[in-house]
């Protein structure tokens, strides 16, 4: 059987910018304040009063099949595992910040305690190796995060996708991410 090969999916349509999401990740992973792994954005309001509408945006590692940030890493601590997650070993990461440079999606930033780079990892070593989903998606109350295999043409993101007009983050720099968005039809520019 072929390795997994883990992707998110968000819908922009679903989401309310609640931040549960974000808190959950927070507590999950430990981390510091005033540092984000992930952050939900607002933007607006958008059009005419009164149809009126935000839109919101998931910023986060979009989990590149092609990351920039692995290959500038002189050390190897910026690594892609097996089932496609990309990763950071704090025991190898001199912080250089190469890999917060090279990231066009300005998802890394240092751990002020650990002093590493850090990431969203997609939960990998806390609950997805574990069979759980990502906390963010566990905690997500409206349904805008689902989380599944892509090698799996049944996985509720494989079903989710051939449904829906989706979209990928800078798909023009050839990284391939795994960060599926499902863009707002609320008010604003439709995508």
């Amino acid at each position: 059987m072929a390795d997994k090969k883990w992707a998110m999916v968000y819908d922009a349509n679903k989401c309310i910018a609640c931040q549960a999401c974000s808190v959950a990740c927070r507590v999950e992973n430990n981390v510091p304040e005033n540092l984000y792994r992930l952050q939900v954005q607002m933007e607006g309001p958008n059009g005419v009063y009164p149809k009126l509408g935000m839109n919101f945006h998931r910023q986060s590692c979009v989990m590149c099949n092609n990351p920039p940030c692995v290959p500038v890493c002189p050390t190897g601590a910026s690594h892609i595992n097996n089932e496609g997650v990309t990763l950071v070993d704090n025991n190898k990461c001199i912080g250089c910040k190469y890999c917060i440079v090279a990231c066009p999606y300005k998802a890394r930033f240092v751990n002020s305690v650990t002093s590493a780079a850090d990431k969203c990892t997609f939960c990998w070593g806390t609950r997805v190796s574990k069979g759980q989903k990502p906390a963010c998606v566990e905690q997500c109350i409206t349904g805008a995060l689902l989380f599944g295999d892509l090698n799996d043409p049944n996985s509720e993101v494989n079903v989710y996708l051939r449904n829906h007009h989706h979209i990928l983050s800078k798909e023009h720099l050839n990284t391939k991410p795994k960060l599926y968005i499902i863009p707002s039809q609320r008010g604003g520019v439709k995508a």
